[in-house]
């Protein structure tokens, strides 16, 4: 019977404390819902090889599950979280389906080729590129404590990575192929203790649509999903202790969405049910609007 999503997932005040390991998944509490139990595939992704960056943890993992449980075979690119990688390779294979683990830096433009030519080598080739991974600093007091050093690390990981992913991957795709980007609620309403993680969410939107005019010409479609409050390893690292009771409290639905929630977006953008959908930006915020 349907229930009241305002009651559905966990809602504030949450234990979490800070994580001694920052970015991992298994210190988090609550541990978020990735759709294991959840998540029923229809087969829209049968046949098709997807490659998710930041796919060991949070969003990532499950877009890596609902793939997976949709048919593909999942190309699981992440940092250095081998752990929490294990579980996403596990969860894939649950399914019934090919994974495969390629750790490193997309910071790194030789990395990025590394992702891609490794999907060929192992697949055969290319269907669909999620541009997920992310890195977010610590939320600061004064915009100051930004400095050089985390602005270059920001806009190389969250939006040059982007660019090198996408030349590269270029080459494999065939008509049909999709591109699906993960932006923010914060390209829209920024946050100053993130301004330079929310500056590039700004730039991947930006990103998106223009490049989504370039590429339909080839029969490529590309879109983008912008998440609100989501309870991942990403904002664990981040935020302080009394932050995080609090986390996705002042939104409309008065809680942070699980993963889980944020898989059928990008499930939608990658398969053939949204081929009329290209240069667009879909928000599941909790009701905030975009704009």
């Amino acid at each position: 019977m349907p229930q009241d999503p305002k009651e559905q997932g966990t809602k504030p005040p949450f234990p979490q404390k800070e994580q001694a390991h920052p970015g991992s998944e298994r210190e988090m509490a609550p541990r978020p819902d990735h759709g294991e139990e959840s998540y029923r595939g229809l087969g829209r992704l049968r046949g098709r090889v997807a490659v998710i960056t930041g796919a060991d943890s949070g969003i990532g993992r499950a877009v890596a599950l609902a793939f997976a449980r949709e048919g593909a075979d999942v190309v699981i690119a992440y940092l250095n979280e081998h752990d929490d990688a294990q579980e996403t390779k596990r969860a894939v294979e649950s399914a019934g389906r090919r994974a495969l683990l390629v750790a490193g830096d997309i910071a790194e433009e030789q990395h990025c080729r590394r992702v891609i030519d490794e999907a060929v080598r192992v697949f055969g080739r290319l269907n669909v590129l999620v541009n997920n991974a992310a890195y977010q600093g610590k939320s600061v007091e004064k915009f100051e404590e930004i400095d050089a050093a985390r602005i270059e690390r920001t806009f190389r990981v969250n939006i040059e990575a982007m660019f090198h992913l996408v030349r590269h991957a270029l080459p494999h795709f065939e008509k049909g192929s999709a591109i699906v980007n993960s932006a923010s609620v914060q390209a829209y309403h920024p946050n100053a203790s993130i301004l330079d993680y929310a500056a590039t969410k700004g730039a991947i939107v930006t990103f998106t649509k223009g490049l989504a005019q370039h590429l339909i010409d080839r029969g490529i479609r590309v879109n983008c999903v912008a998440p609100g409050p989501v309870w991942t390893p990403l904002v664990a690292q981040s935020f302080d202790r009394e932050k995080l009771k609090e986390f996705g409290k002042n939104y409309p639905m008065e809680r942070p969405a699980q993963p889980a929630e944020l898989a059928p977006a990008y499930v939608f953008l990658a398969c053939d049910e949204s081929r009329y959908v290209n240069g667009e930006v879909l928000g599941v915020t909790g009701g905030k609007p975009l704009g």
